[in-house]
């Protein structure tokens, strides 16, 4: 996992925001893909694609943070 480590933040901020949005108008897929799985409906195999492809870059950020902040507790030691 040392790529994450060297892919900046604030690009992938950028990346995770501008696909977490994606498309603009109606609504945002992850969103609408978010609401399919909590109803229960998220069944077709584009729709499962959608959510994964939308919310990957949210998730990526979520170990970047998490990897950021044991690297500081190490760096403390």
């Amino acid at each position: 996992m040392n790529w994450i480590d060297r892919f900046p933040l604030s690009s992938l901020l950028l990346i995770a925001v501008f696909l977490g949005l994606a498309p603009f108008s109606p609504e945002p897929h992850l969103w609408e893909k978010l609401k399919m799985l909590a109803a229960g409906t998220l069944s077709r195999p584009i729709d499962i694609f959608d959510l994964l492809m939308h919310g990957s870059p949210l998730i990526l950020v979520g170990i970047k943070l998490v990897r950021m902040r044991s690297n500081d507790g190490e760096e403390n030691v």
